[in-house]
């Protein structure tokens, strides 16, 4: 894909590098990718073809799941092999513990945590306060550690986000993501919070991204910056 007009300085993808020793592919695009926001009908047409055409450029017979997500818990599990590009309902993560499928996860200041396990495969969550309060990453990790992929065996990646100077919340929802009480409204930082809940999960291998999505307005697109455009984070699995 040929980047927009002034974007020709900024790489399509920015890659997990951490991951790349054991196999396992991720990356988060950003605007040079163009925008994969399912969301607004007048440019519906031209985001399906780019998703499309993401998924035709990963590995041979590698399909690519993704979801409407809804700022929950939920999360999917692929352990079969799929055709092209498949999108299902209401989850929030996916779980690729064995087979080869890429899955991804549309942000846009939201943390995309990646997660890959020296067998190949692994897991990507979509982590918003709601997310990062309710503990959707800790959930993941537990899920995976149930299919033999354990904690301490574990990398995980936090990506391109807002960061805790751009990210103001209010008393209630920093309340539900801190557990203290405040009157005024306050700055939050969701990665180092997920950072402490993967920790506390078991996780000794972690790394994050030192972008955020706010303050690098021309590499990602930010919700909190007007963009209605959205980034998407992807895990591409290696499988058994």
């Amino acid at each position: 894909m040929t980047p927009p007009d002034g974007l020709e300085h900024i790489p399509a993808r920015e890659p997990v590098a951490e991951f790349a020793t054991i196999g396992v592919t991720a990356f988060t695009t950003t605007r040079a990718a163009g925008d994969f926001s399912l969301a607004v009908p007048a440019v519906l047409g031209e985001n399906t073809a780019r998703w499309a055409a993401l998924q035709q450029s990963l590995q041979p017979e590698t399909g690519l799941v993704s979801a409407l997500q809804v700022h929950g818990t939920a999360f999917a599990v692929h352990e079969a092999p799929v055709d092209g590009w498949v999108r299902i309902e209401g989850v929030d993560a996916h779980l690729v513990p064995k087979a080869r499928v890429a899955a991804a996860v549309t942000i846009a200041d939201c943390v995309p945590a990646f997660i890959a396990h020296p067998s190949g495969g692994g897991a990507i969550v979509h982590a918003g306060w709601r997310g990062t309060a309710a503990r959707v990453l800790p959930r993941v990790i537990t899920a995976l550690g149930d299919r033999g992929l354990t904690a301490a065996d574990l990398r995980v990646h936090l990506g391109p986000a807002v960061c805790g100077r751009c990210y103001e919340v209010g008393p209630d929802v920093y309340e539900q993501l801190t557990g203290w009480q405040t009157i005024r409204h306050r700055h939050v930082d969701l990665r180092a919070l997920l950072w402490e809940q993967a920790r506390d999960a078991g996780v000794r291998m972690l790394s994050g991204s030192a972008y955020c999505t706010r303050c690098d307005g021309d590499r990602f697109f930010s919700h909190r910056a007007g963009d209605a455009a959205r980034q998407i984070a992807v895990l591409q699995a290696r499988g058994e």
